[in-house]
């Protein structure tokens, strides 16, 4: 592990497992480090291919960490393959090793006392709230979940958000899950049941525009971890920026890898990325930071 001290590293890890959740590939490393410093909505850099053949890193979210002292703890992480970049990552095997840096990336703020806190995640962009789920838990916070897709094939581990959501509503496009729609159909209900305080959603940048519109008309603070173009991850290129409303009406860009990719969705000029919060994802709610990436 190179790293001076607290914040990011990087490091050469073992992969310890590479399983198929659905449709998806969760890949868990062996890193240490990483895991003790890790916080639910950071990411980290992943250089697939043997011998540096890519370039650029994949960024990808937090799924899990497992910490348990010095020298034991791994990361775990959720992608799927749509490119040569994260077809590279799917033929890892235990033993496998990869070039990773991490964690980065601002991370969700947790709320000082317990509090109703409602998840909201499409496709395997619900990732990083299973990780964010475990640490609200922790505080003895009260967790409800909205999770969707576009499919039933496409949803994320919709199983585990019912067993640690207080309540967990399903919502698929076509109806072969759950209920038929977009998870901003199931968000006034809900927050009003559950008399939410918090919303934390993850998913592409369609839904969270919407989740941020619907939390605001009902004045719930929203944090999103947002989607957006990260070539370098550590906020070199400005590749990843996303306009973000000042307290005076100015629109600023911030580097979503630096700053974010939690974000206060209030604050997101979504107008401004052609989203008005009327749209609840595109098909299939591609959602994860990976994907993006010089086509995956």
């Amino acid at each position: 592990m190179t790293n001076d001290g607290d914040g990011p590293g990087l490091q050469l890890a073992e992969v310890i497992g590479h399983h198929r959740a659905g449709v998806y590939h969760t890949l868990t490393l062996a890193a240490s480090e990483i895991a003790r410093q890790a916080r639910p909505g950071q990411f980290v850099g992943l250089l697939s291919g043997p011998e540096r053949a890519y370039l650029l890193r994949r960024p990808f979210s937090i799924h899990r960490v497992d910490w348990r002292g010095a020298g034991s703890g791994s990361v775990e992480v959720v992608f799927d393959v749509v490119g040569p970049g994260t077809r590279a990552l799917g033929w890892l095997k235990p033993h496998d090793t990869v070039d990773v840096v991490g964690p980065l990336g601002r991370p969700f703020t947790l709320p000082d006392e317990p509090a109703s806190c409602l998840l909201v995640g499409g496709g395997y962009g619900s990732a990083p709230l299973f990780f964010l789920a475990d640490q609200l838990r922790s505080r003895g916070c009260r967790i409800d979940f909205i999770v969707g897709a576009a499919t039933d094939e496409r949803l994320f581990k919709a199983l585990e958000a019912r067993r640690l959501g207080r309540t967990t509503v399903v919502t698929t496009d076509d109806g072969s899950a759950g209920r038929r729609g977009i998870v901003t159909d199931a968000m006034p209900e809900v927050l009003q049941a559950a008399r939410s305080e918090l919303v934390y959603a993850c998913g592409p940048m369609a839904m969270l525009a919407a989740v941020s519109q619907v939390a605001a008309t009902a004045g719930v603070p929203c944090q999103v971890a947002v989607e957006e173009l990260m070539a370098c991850g550590t906020g070199i290129c400005y590749s990843c920026v996303v306009p973000m409303t000042e307290p005076g009406g100015e629109v600023r860009m911030a580097r979503s890898c630096v700053e974010g990719p939690v974000l206060d969705g209030a604050q997101v000029a979504w107008a401004e990325l052609g989203l008005s919060g009327g749209l609840g994802g595109g098909p299939g709610y591609p959602g994860s930071l990976a994907e993006e990436v010089v086509g995956g």
